[in-house]
């Protein structure tokens, strides 16, 4: 769940794959058995992590494994030709990273767990359903919030949290579920797109301090996506809107409230927000010292609930369902975080940084960037990223570092982002949801509005390439 964040702000760090100074050292692999044999072993744990839902084997277990074999490949055979310096250096490069990429994660998780235990987002709920709205304008409400929350809370946080409204006052209306499902898919992955805390990959992006051909891509950069961002969304919304019925669900709801410090809490993670963008803005300093700091704050005012005598609410078995009061311990939201996300992370950065030491990156960069040219490769990086995790796609691109102008790196920063809504299983939002509205929500029910959202994806580009054609 908390994959969410996963999905939101971390991203700052990804690694420059290896120092100037090694490159004369490396050895070009592609066609060697060494680069071939470590290619195998990526795509068969990658074939593991899509089919997670199937085999219910953890998506970090299999790359975890696919990093030590592919390293392991790498440093023996640069032993054989007696260079083996360059290749502990190119992996703690990439090891320096995650480290950063892994404390800013932990400390965001942290946050929303923390948030999550003081009942914000069942209280935002039950609001919702006590309004008594229509079908169709709930639709066109969880739809809306999502996308303004996403660049917040991620995509699969956001895509949970609006589920839970749809699900709970349209559960028995099958049709309602799945265009409700589809609608907040789109508008989960559209919404992180124009804010770098909005997906990792937006903050892969913006952390790489990018300079384009035509200017650097700075934290403002991002919101130029805005508007192409909402046609993505609201282009398919209009359309599957008319196939929905305009009904008045049934039932009721107990208003849940705010538990006591929630706002306070809440308050203080915009806060660590602002510190991290400062922290890298204004002082160049590395985004997660801001986040670490705000996780200090967060720290002295659990204390403070702590010695108050504030209990905190120990998870049971489903989301948002706790009991058995304890004293209050920030400590025990820390012991919650996503695990299985953050290795993961680990396993697809190293096995990505790895590909990238023998070769294969290169010589990607060069058949698409250098063969198709900048936009068709960037429009072709969503389609992939529709039936692969947009994650390891960007860190690809940023690995590949091809020269493009700040409007053509907008331009994949939004296509991997918004690629995934094309099929159920392209993003983690539509991976979650076909879990929590199994039966409803299913894959064959999401493509057969995928024409829709391709028509969004295809109004997004066009839209982008016209209002922000200044950045081309």
């Amino acid at each position: 769940m908390k994959a969410f964040f996963s999905l939101l702000l971390a991203s700052l760090f990804i690694p420059d794959l290896a120092l100037a100074s090694e490159n004369a050292s490396r050895i070009d692999l592609t066609g060697h058995w060494v680069g071939i044999t470590a290619l195998i072993f990526f795509v068969v744990a990658y074939l593991f992590v899509m089919a997670e839902e199937f085999i219910h084997l953890r998506k970090s277990k299999p790359v975890i494994l696919a990093a030590g074999i592919i390293w392991a490949l790498i440093a023996w055979h640069y032993q054989s030709q007696g260079i083996p310096h360059a290749v502990e250096a190119a992996f703690k490069d990439n090891l320096e990273e995650y480290a950063e990429l892994l404390l800013f994660l932990i400390v965001a998780m942290t946050y929303i767990i923390a948030m999550e235990e003081r009942q914000v987002f069942e209280a935002l709920r039950t609001w919702l359903i006590r309004k008594g709205l229509s079908y169709r304008a709930l639709f066109w409400t969880t739809g809306l919030l999502a996308f303004f929350i996403s660049p917040i809370a991620d995509n699969m946080t956001t895509a949970l949290l609006m589920g839970a409204v749809v699900m709970a006052v349209g559960g028995s209306n099958q049709k309602f579920v799945l265009l409700a499902c589809v609608n907040l898919v789109v508008a989960a992955n559209a919404g992180g797109t124009f804010s770098p805390f909005g997906d990792i990959t937006t903050l892969m992006v913006w952390q790489k301090n990018i300079m384009a051909s035509n200017g650097p891509v700075t934290f403002w950069t991002f919101f130029s996506l805005f508007i192409p961002a909402l046609v993505n969304w609201l282009v398919p919304a209009t359309i599957m809107s008319f196939a929905v019925p305009n009904e008045k669900p049934k039932g009721s709801s107990i208003q849940l409230p705010l538990r006591r410090g929630a706002l306070v809490i809440i308050g203080l993670f915009f806060i660590t927000i602002a510190m991290a963008v400062l922290a890298h803005s204004l002082l160049q300093l590395p985004p997660v010292i801001g986040m670490l700091s705000g996780l200090g704050l967060l720290q002295l005012y659990a204390y403070k609930l702590k010695i108050s005598g504030e209990k905190s609410q120990r998870p049971k078995t489903a989301m948002n369902d706790f009991n058995n009061p304890v004293p209050y311990d920030i400590y025990s939201k820390v012991a919650r975080a996503e695990w299985d996300t953050l290795f993961f992370f680990y396993g697809v950065i190293i096995c990505v940084g790895g590909l990238g030491f023998l070769g294969y990156l290169t010589l990607v960069s060069q058949t698409i960037y250098g063969g198709w040219g900048p936009t068709n490769a960037n429009i072709a990086i969503g389609l992939i990223s529709a039936l692969v995790d947009n994650i390891p796609v960007m860190f690809a691109v940023l690995s590949m570092m091809p020269d493009m102008s700040t409007g053509q790196w907008m331009l994949v920063t939004m296509t991997a982002g918004v690629g995934g809504s094309l099929l159920s299983i392209g993003s983690a939002a539509g991976v979650a949801l076909m879990g929590q509205a199994r039966g409803s929500y299913t894959f064959f029910g999401h493509l057969r509005w995928s024409p829709a959202v391709a028509l969004g994806y295809v109004a997004s580009i066009a839209v982008h390439m016209l209002i922000n054609k200044h950045m081309f």
